[in-house]
């Protein structure tokens, strides 16, 4: 195996002695020394100074000769720790799973790790892991600059001087970390593609004063950055979620499921327990509405913050009711969906809504060659709780049809040839059938609700429920769903056939029937693993701790403090849950969360054990995370910019780097921090699987020669690279 090149700092370090006068210390000493590891930075400047701390070693007098012991309190005491050895040898990156592992170690019941040397780990009381998205090796040598003349804009791009390298740099994206990092700088980043080598996954010292001065509090508090790779699949350039992989654990499968290919009906598992759950707690949320792009009805922002932002891009989108587009009626807010307590039959999974499962098809109607595409509605099928057909029409686009895409549609010039029925009947009539109790469920409903021109505020998508195991940005087809869900093989028509959306309408109607019956976690990836929460749980606090105000041998209490409602999604497990609207008040969170409170009311006596936080605000600054992804307008992107120009890159950072500080420093004794990026730039990766998305949806309806985005090799090697980039995160560990 290469072995890795050490700079002349680190041989410095850890070679203060010439040869011989090392063997002539060995030779008086014996073997008194440590056997493994390094000292920590601390204990090493001690030693440089030449003096004795409480942590050094002394001389004794012991039956006339002179030998050495350890007095560190820390040591005597069992005191944990976390570092890396020089004489490790590690193998590859380290990974978020290695993260989660790391902290399941210290307080629960996972193997020790291998990729760092860990101590007295059941010493540990409390474990806090921070994610904090934007952070990059580039930042730490330059690569990326901190002047603050570099400016990042509400819509993510970076404005800076032709002389300053920007964050699209090859640097920024953290290539060949060790070597960047090294001490002295001794050498400059290698290009992305470049064959790898343990310099690339090596963690690499932090010295304080060779730090940009916003990241110097980093250098004060961990020993080393270390590169972390996010979770993916290579062959498909696929970035998997960052949260997936450190808050779902997986449950060990059996031989004869490995050995299973293709959709599986999901067995119940040892520790499954169905959970009836009714229909409207499967409502989408309006954050998930937004990212998937759908166009929101008012009841989801009439009276908030963003009712100017969303009205403004409706109206730039084309989306009003001035555009032809349509909305449910006397919903003046979401509560208005709720039905009357009269109205609600006990045990009923309805509890008093009218539910509608729906399914459309469309056919191209925009010119040959034009792009975008234009999809025109051609049918539509809905059918109710009971699966009776509710309505099924063929409906005339009011342009000519250019592409009947009767693969997929189904649909013909033989069958449209007499219809007289227009989208304006079809709106008509549909807001005859819909009401304010009215659920419609769907899979990826917004293409149908786009080719309808209509909005209703209570949506259930089947591509939420069941996510694909890989996490977003993928989604699971309908026809796997069935097949795996429902044993059902659904869209089998070939030729003139295409799908039947009637048939579709039903499946998503069984998906969330089933859903109802199993549980909120059916289908997700804890039908097949389960929380890093739920797990915590069923470990429990040492007899010994007697710090504990709760009592002995209590299980463990996981917290989540993040931005929005944690409560859904991965958090909806955990003992305690804070939901934020600023870095500053995550930071206050975590506090909350280690201390308690005195009243136990929401955090209990004590505290609590494990703390996962999020800080998003360099996130969002740089651009990697649009939160105001419904502001679309001109006018109001310039009123971001204006706003966000009075912050520079340089102090966003440095008030990340002071949150990571603070949130230390109100860590009790023996208590791990583990910090982390979750990944690189996602930028590039996101244009590039944008533009292969267009390529695969023209060329399954176009000939070649039509196409308006290509996809050569030049593309394909961009994207790899793009997700080679995104994928490399990084990491910080330590304890107090």
């Amino acid at each position: 195996m290469s072995q890795r090149k050490r700079s002349h700092g680190e041989y410095e370090h850890d070679n203060r002695l010439g040869m011989g006068a090392t063997l002539s210390h060995l030779k008086d000493n014996g073997a008194s020394g440590p056997a493994t590891g390094q000292p920590n930075r601390k204990d090493r400047d001690g030693e440089q100074n030449g003096h004795s701390s409480g942590g050094e070693w002394q001389q004794v007098e012991s039956k006339g000769v002179k030998r050495r012991k350890k007095t560190s309190q820390k040591e005597s005491g069992g005191y944990p720790s976390i570092a890396h050895s020089s004489h490790a040898r590690l193998n590859s990156f380290v990974k978020l799973g290695d993260l989660q592992n790391l902290a399941l170690y210290l307080i629960a019941d996972a193997n020790a790790p291998q990729w760092v040397s860990v101590q007295h780990h059941a010493n540990v009381r409390k474990v806090v892991v921070l994610m904090a998205p934007g952070i990059e090796s580039g930042m730490f040598n330059g690569s990326i600059a901190l002047s603050p003349k570099v400016e990042t804009a509400a819509n993510g791009h970076t404005e800076t001087n032709a002389s300053l390298p920007t964050s699209n740099t090859t640097a920024s994206h953290g290539d060949a970390l060790a070597k960047s990092l090294k001490l002295g700088g001794e050498s400059g980043p290698v290009p992305t593609g470049a064959h790898a080598s343990p310099d690339d996954w090596y963690p690499v010292k932090l010295e304080p004063d060779r730090l940009p001065e916003p990241l110097q509090a980093f250098g004060n508090l961990f020993d080393h950055i270390w590169p972390i790779k996010t979770p993916g699949e290579d062959k498909y350039a696929k970035m998997h979620s960052p949260l997936a992989a450190m808050l779902t654990a997986p449950i060990v499968k059996t031989k004869e499921e490995k050995k299973a290919k293709g959709p599986q009906f999901p067995r119940e598992g040892r520790n499954w327990q169905n959970q009836r759950t009714p229909v409207n707690e499967l409502l989408a949320t309006t954050e998930e509405l937004v990212e998937e792009g759908y166009v929101l009805h008012p009841a989801h922002y009439s009276g908030t913050s963003t009712a100017v932002a969303e009205t403004a891009r409706r109206e730039v989108n084309k989306t009003t009711t001035a555009d032809g587009w349509v909305e449910t009626p006397d919903v003046a807010s979401l509560a208005a969906g709720n039905a009357a307590e009269k109205d609600i039959e006990k045990g009923s999974v309805t509890v008093g809504r009218k539910v509608l499962a729906m399914d459309c098809e469309m056919c191209i109607t925009s010119p040959p060659g034009v792009s975008p595409q234009v999809f025109s509605l051609t049918r539509i099928s809905v059918v109710d709780w009971d699966g009776n057909t509710v309505m099924d029409e063929l409906v005339k686009p009011a342009n000519s049809i250019t592409d009947y895409l009767t693969p997929y549609s189904g649909m013909t010039a033989a069958m449209l040839e007499n219809v007289t029925t227009t989208l304006a009947d079809i709106q008509k009539k549909l807001l005859s059938i819909l009401t304010p109790q009215t659920i419609l469920i769907g899979h990826s409903l917004n293409s149908d609700l786009n080719a309808l021109q209509l909005t209703h505020p209570f949506i259930i998508d089947t591509a939420f429920l069941y996510p694909h195991p890989r996490g977003p940005p993928l989604k699971s087809s309908l026809k796997w769903l069935a097949q795996k869900y429902l044993s059902r093989e659904i869209q089998k028509g070939h030729g003139s056939t295409g799908h039947d959306s009637i048939e579709d309408a039903k499946a998503c109607l069984d998906l969330v029937k089933q859903k109802c019956d199993k549980g909120k976690a059916w289908g997700t990836s804890e039908a097949s693993g389960e929380t890093i929460f739920k797990r915590l749980s069923r470990s429990s606090r040492p007899k010994r701790d007697k710090a504990n105000p709760i009592g002995d041998d209590e299980p463990r209490i996981g917290a989540v403090v993040d931005w929005g409602d944690p409560t859904r999604g991965y958090g909806k497990d955990a003992k305690v849950a804070i939901g934020c609207e600023s870095d500053a008040e995550v930071v206050a969170g975590v506090k909350r969360a280690l201390a308690g409170d005195a009243d136990g009311a929401i955090v209990p006596k004590g505290g609590c054990d494990f703390i996962w936080g999020r800080l998003r605000e360099l996130e969002a600054h740089r651009g990697w995370w649009n939160r105001s992804k419904l502001v679309d307008s001109d006018v109001l992107r310039s009123t971001a910019q204006a706003s966000s120009a009075e912050t520079s890159f340089a102090d966003v950072v440095r008030d990340t780097a002071s949150r990571i500080s603070d949130i230390y420093e109100a860590l009790p004794p023996c208590s791990a921090l583990i910090v982390y990026s979750g990944s690189g730039d996602p930028r590039d990766l996101s244009e590039m699987q944008t533009i292969q998305q267009k390529y695969k949806q023209e060329y399954r309806t176009k000939k070649w020669d039509e196409l308006t985005v290509r996809w050569t090799d030049v593309e394909e090697q961009k994207l790899r690279l793009a997700c080679e980039k995104a994928r490399k995160g990084v990491g910080f560990v330590t304890v107090k």
